[in-house]
């Protein structure tokens, strides 16, 4: 049951007396997505006269808490986004309505890497798709004479380090393999890996092992691989120092690495194309993730989805509408905040021509373009695991999080946290 209550919120004040049905629609983002969603919003608007879409931005480190409270207190938006982490949830508490037919008929079928199940049943749909790549600092590169990441072969996780190492400097220009290099006075990094909780887990899949079994109802991250994995990432900094420290991760990757200008190469996700990298003023590189065994990168969007009220109808349709990729083509698609979630645009020409053909996308280097966004994700990407794994807002939000900010300090190691914290996992994932 719905839980954690904090305050009760007002109801919603929604205009009346035009003689449309007003309904709100729930988002977090910054600033730019914001003006991203107005637009697309204004434009449903004036298609039609019988609904009229309102937008609600909550912040995203407050948006499932919020959307809790508006549950408890029978006021919730009528539809909006959904953090990927909480849609098993609220789907298991009522809180979102049924889309088993929401693209029965559809010509356009959304990939089933992005398909939320619950015991092999849809329960929604990412609004588009997201990847986890790795970006790079062609100046840093340039600078230090040292070869750009492949688009085609990317590195083992052996030549990564090796790299990093390459391109980190202390204050006297010395590597982190050279005599005399001290790592207290390192004024530029060779990597920065995301250790934001969830984007961990591609690590273990990398790695050979697993967080959660494929029916999401067995916890299987102490394996020796899984717990290797983390371990390797808390290396980058406390062994190698080819990373700075990040001991309580934000969800920013780029930010903390290459937007920082101190780091030469990051792993994030593909939608900082259109919300970071364009106001940073940096001359990027992608490249596949660096492999540890397998090659692979996590895909990922959160779910827009309809939420169980009176206005239903009117919601469906708008979300039908809105998570159409012509119906964000120029506000999300094509400004690199969004990549296509449908088969189409990954596996045709004509489909692949339309957004990364198109000059007006942002990263303007098409081959790798193509490399990265397309083949990549049709050939390596992976469900994260709360497509289909209930919970995840307390083992990996809530858990993980926590403790595994001693690894990152260097206070414990990734196995002693993880054998440690084990069996509270396994009693959270066990969810009726």
């Amino acid at each position: 049951m719905l839980m954690c209550l904090v305050l009760v919120l007002p109801a919603l004040a929604l205009g009346e007396g035009d003689g449309k049905v007003h309904i709100t629609y729930s988002f977090w983002g910054d600033e730019t997505e914001a003006q991203s969603v107005q637009k697309v919003l204004d434009e449903y608007n004036a298609s039609q006269d019988k609904v009229f879409v309102e937008p609600m931005q909550i912040p995203n480190e407050e948006y499932t808490q919020t959307l809790v409270n508006y549950a408890i207190a029978d006021q919730l938006p009528d539809c909006g986004m959904v953090n990927e982490n909480s849609v098993l949830y609220f789907a298991r508490n009522g809180v979102m309505a049924d889309v088993s037919t929401m693209y029965e008929g559809e010509e356009l079928q959304p990939m089933d890497c992005i398909t939320f199940k619950d015991d092999g049943k849809a329960v929604g749909y990412s609004s588009c798709n997201e990847i986890l790549v790795l970006y790079y600092n062609k100046a840093m590169f340039d600078a230090a004479g040292v070869e750009y990441p492949s688009a085609d072969t990317p590195y083992t996780w052996d030549e990564f380090v090796e790299v990093a190492k390459k391109l980190t400097f202390d204050e006297n220009g010395k590597h982190p393999d050279e005599e005399g290099f001290n790592p207290e006075k390192i004024t530029q990094y060779g990597c920065f890996v995301n250790n934001w909780t969830w984007q961990m887990e591609v690590w273990a899949l990398s790695n050979g092992g697993r967080w959660f079994s494929e029916d999401g109802k067995e916890v299987l991250i102490n394996s020796p691989e899984a717990i290797e994995s983390i371990q390797k990432v808390a290396d980058l900094a406390l062994v190698h120092h080819v990373a700075p420290l990040n001991v309580i991760p934000a969800d920013n990757g780029v930010g903390v690495g290459i937007g920082s200008g101190a780091v030469a190469m990051t792993t994030d996700g593909t939608w900082r194309i259109g919300t970071d990298f364009p106001t940073l003023g940096i001359d990027y590189g992608m490249a596949p993730l660096p492999v540890m065994k397998e090659e692979v990168t996590l895909c990922t969007s959160g779910l827009t989805g309809v939420f169980a009220g009176k206005h239903q109808e009117e919601a469906y349709d708008f979300v039908k509408w809105y998570t159409r990729e012509e119906s964000n083509w120029e506000s999300l698609v094509l400004t690199g905040i969004w990549m296509p979630k449908s088969e189409y645009y990954y596996n045709t020409e004509e489909g692949i021509a339309q957004w990364l053909g198109d000059e007006r996308y942002p990263y303007a280097d098409k081959e790798t373009g193509k490399k990265v966004l397309v083949d990549y994700t049709l050939n390596y990407a992976k469900p994260a695991c709360w497509y289909y794994t209930p919970n995840t807002q307390v083992t990996t939000n809530d858990i993980l999080f926590t403790n595994l900010q001693s690894v990152w300090s260097g206070e414990k190691t990734a196995e002693e946290v993880i054998n440690a914290i084990y069996p509270e996992l396994v009693e959270a994932i066990v969810v009726e």
